[in-house]
């Protein structure tokens, strides 16, 4: 559910300590100052998605500060990242300055001092995130604070479309495990994003490693599509069909497999379900991609040693199995 705070309803005399209030409560505590005079606008809209939390905050020329006492206040080490969707910003941290324009990305981290000062109205998407999640070190989330990331080509350029959907979209269309899941692609971007800035040595691999995952999750999310192939996903990557092959010579597999097996699994999956309205086989194959029955049946034969209705059959009779037994036996002992 997304929750909006707003000065628009708010008495003139009462806006900025209004907003101070909201941008801390919404955000991390930090002190906000108006920088020109008369009645001060701001609004900011949250939702969340697992341990992602996504806002959007546009307000008048402001300044805002996060200091040692401010941070003190504060249980849980975040990491912040920042999108600049119009105006201009001038961010400290860690002893750097950055120039921010639109379309740039900043990462900061709220466990130390920072600033932001925006000399007029400015839109933003902010993404926080538990420090503990990235899995990257301290040292490189310091070489990465402080300055701005341009997103017009390589690695920002494939960021930002993505973070500005996902920030413009409800979480309330995401099941909990999609959101979770989605949580955790972003973690990784963000991942990847510090450890490209940090060790620009390692920048090729880096990219690759990513645009293997972005493949990855292209393939999860089109399962369903007939249609798909290392062709399209080519083309929907801007890559030729054989660098997409040369990505995948490391994984240990191949793309045409990556799309049968991911099929499969999800086929395995949706025919263990028990209940009345348990879908078909077919009905089942056909919606995970799979056109040709007989060669659904082949296909899954060869994977599970057994045909889809016995596979179907012998999860079913081991549930039921299960419940059973457990039913029988005394509740100190399930």
């Amino acid at each position: 559910m997304s929750l909006v705070l707003t000065t628009a309803s708010v008495p003139d005399q009462d806006k900025v300590a209004y907003w101070n209030d909201a941008v801390s409560r919404t955000l991390v505590p930090m002190t906000v100052a108006p920088r020109d005079d008369g009645p001060f606008d701001g609004r900011i809209a949250t939702h969340r998605l697992g341990y992602l939390q996504v806002s959007t905050m546009e307000a008048d020329a402001e300044r805002v500060n996060r200091t040692p006492a401010l941070i003190a206040r504060s249980s849980e080490a975040l990491v912040g990242v920042g999108v600049q969707i119009s105006g201009t910003a001038t961010f400290v941290q860690d002893g750097r300055r950055a120039e921010v324009g639109e379309g740039d990305l900043v990462v900061y981290d709220t466990t130390r001092p920072y600033s932001f000062d925006y000399p007029q109205r400015f839109a933003t998407h902010v993404f926080q995130l538990p420090r503990r999640t990235l899995g990257v070190s301290d040292g490189d989330i310091r070489q990465v604070t402080g300055s701005a990331i341009g997103t017009g080509d390589g690695f920002g350029a494939m960021l930002l479309p993505f973070l500005a959907t996902l920030a413009s979209s409800s979480a309330d269309g995401y099941p909990p495990a999609v959101a979770d899941r989605l949580a955790g692609n972003v973690v990784d971007l963000f991942a990847t994003l510090i450890a490209e800035r940090a060790h620009p040595c390692d920048k090729d691999a880096e990219a690759r490693d990513h645009l293997v995952l972005r493949v990855r999750d292209h393939i999860n999310r089109n399962l369903g599509d007939p249609d798909l192939s290392p062709e399209r996903i080519a083309r929907a990557h801007r890559i030729s069909v054989r660098y997409l092959h040369r990505l995948f010579e490391g994984e240990g597999t191949t793309v045409g497999q990556l799309i049968r097996q991911r099929r499969l699994e999800e086929c395995g999956r949706e025919l263990a379900r028990r209940g009345r309205a348990a879908p078909t086989v077919s009905a089942v194959a056909q919606r995970w991609g799979f056109v040709n029955p007989a060669h659904f049946s082949r296909a899954f034969r060869a994977a599970y040693g057994v045909s889809p209705r016995e596979w179907r059959n012998l999860r079913t009779v081991r549930a039921d199995r299960t419940e059973r037994t457990g039913a029988d036996l005394p509740p100190s002992t399930r």
